[in-house]
């Protein structure tokens, strides 16, 4: 499958991500791509998050591929269970934030973590009922390698580890990121185009 091929859902984290981050760049460039809007993005609410997944699977036209990053990782997992699957072809899912594991993450912005973590633990780990592709970073201080190897397996995913790419963001030089784009276009290109697009 090819990115015209799909409606592609750029699902971000924690505090949105802002314009020169990979998936606002990835947005403005791909044509069939859209942001995943949710109300509040600094107290986030998981039930609300998934809600709006939910309806925008629903009203995707194309087979819709989620592109998760941080906390929106955790909200796919947990929207997976809803979803109509004859709309979804798949997720890449970007440096998963591990919410079960809240305690050790950095506290520079003076987030309110552990509300959080009330919202959106404990971390889905039943296996996902469509292809997945994760990556993860060597160095991530919000998700370990072993944790993303365990969530990745558990999920039924091809799992990635790149080398000292931090949180895989702006901050850690990723906002252009020409090796994302390319993993994600071997991803698409993986997929088997039999969703159906509409009433199905």
């Amino acid at each position: 499958m090819r990115t015209s091929d799909v409606d592609i859902l750029i699902v971000p984290g924690w505090s949105n991500s802002g314009p020169d981050h990979w998936q606002s760049r990835w947005e403005r460039n791909l044509k069939t791509a859209r942001r995943v809007e949710q109300a509040d993005w600094i107290a986030p609410d998981r039930d609300a998050w998934v809600a709006r997944i939910v309806a925008d699977v629903e009203q995707s036209t194309r087979p819709a591929v989620l592109v998760g990053h941080s906390l929106g990782v955790a909200a796919v997992l947990h929207a997976a269970s809803r979803l109509n699957l004859s709309k979804v072809a798949g997720a890449f899912l970007v440096a998963p934030s591990d919410v079960d594991a809240m305690a050790d993450w950095p506290r520079d912005e003076g987030q309110e973590w552990e509300r959080i973590a009330a919202s959106f633990a404990p971390m889905p780990v039943a296996p996902l009922p469509f292809p997945v592709r994760v990556i993860a970073s060597s160095d991530d201080a919000f998700c370990t390698i072993e944790r993303a190897q365990a969530l990745g397996a558990a999920w039924g995913a091809d799992v990635s580890i790149l080398a000292n790419a931090g949180h895989i963001s702006t901050a850690s030089g990723h906002g252009p990121w020409p090796d994302g784009l390319l993993s994600f276009g071997t991803f698409l290109r993986s997929l088997t185009p039999t969703v159906q697009n509409g009433a199905g």
